[in-house]
């Protein structure tokens, strides 16, 4: 199978690795806020705070109005996402990274059934995401580290090393 040349939503990526999506949803379950990267005007990076909702087959990205990632998010759709790792060094379920691009939702059906899940604060840019990587990393044994990869169109690939 040749990777697509097209991104994919959450739920594509769902439906082709179950278990993986499912790991990954549960290691963003398990704390609120996440980092996110953006590209700057200049094309530098930005990190900043995020909290993220799987829904109805989507993986959607909310923030304030005005905030310089949704703004960075306008100009420039591509991000890298990576869950909480946590406190500590244990990292349980291995760090979780995700990377596409976000397409904004300005008005519709979509955002009303996120408000009336979510109920956030108001005013507030709606991403959904296209996903074009899922990675999760994380140790097996005390023997590998493991590196889990999936693209779109494309089963997943393990790495190990040691």
């Amino acid at each position: 199978m040749t990777p697509s040349s097209a991104p994919e939503n959450w739920s594509v990526f769902t439906e082709a690795e179950p278990e993986f999506a499912k790991t990954a949803e549960d290691r963003f379950g398990a704390f609120t806020h996440h980092v996110l990267a953006t590209l700057r005007k200049d094309g530098s990076p930005r990190t900043s705070g995020v909290e993220v909702r799987f829904l109805a087959g989507e993986l959607w990205l909310g923030m304030m109005p005005g905030s310089l990632k949704a703004l960075d998010l306008r100009r420039d759709p591509r991000f890298c996402l990576q869950a909480n790792p946590g406190e500590g060094t244990g990292m349980g379920g291995g760090d979780v990274r995700i990377a596409g691009r976000a397409i904004e939702v300005a008005d519709g059906e979509a955002k009303a059934a996120y408000v009336k899940e979510v109920e956030p604060p108001q005013p507030f840019h709606l991403f959904r995401t296209e996903l074009t990587e899922v990675v999760r990393t994380y140790v097996e044994g005390d023997t590998y580290l493991v590196a889990q990869v999936w693209r779109p169109g494309a089963p997943v690939r393990t790495l190990r090393r040691t």
